[in-house]
């Protein structure tokens, strides 16, 4: 079993950064890859960014590459996704999760979900 908290979002204006974290509890977080998604007010969830469980590889959505890097400390069992050059189209509640690997990867791979962080950017 594996408890995801996310933290680190906020309001900031259109070209800032935000660095969100996702804590993992759990002695089988290094089992897992790891993945953000999005939902957008009115919008389906969305893929963002993966990273196999050794962070070895990653992968993301065509519309945040080059902007946003996901990360992870395995021996913090936390992941990271820092998001720079933000735009207003980036507001979204982000949501962590813990699963399979992919390219990208269903959200039905998914095994463990936290509750969302919400990232709201003005123009």
């Amino acid at each position: 079993q594996v408890q995801l908290v996310e933290s680190g979002g906020g309001l900031v204006q259109a070209g800032g950064s935000l660095r969100l974290s996702c804590a993992a509890s759990g002695r089988t977080f290094t089992r897992y890859a790891m993945a953000w998604f999005r939902q957008a007010p009115g919008k389906e969830r969305e893929f963002v960014a993966t990273i196999t469980w050794s962070g070895g590889s990653t992968y993301y959505a065509d519309s945040v590459k080059g902007r946003f890097t996901i990360s992870r400390d395995n021996a913090k069992n936390t992941v990271y996704l820092q998001m720079n050059s933000l735009k207003p189209e980036d507001t979204a509640v982000y949501y962590c999760a813990a699963g399979s690997y992919g390219q990208p990867p269903p959200s039905y791979g998914m095994l463990y979900w936290g509750k969302g962080t919400l990232v709201t950017v003005s123009s």
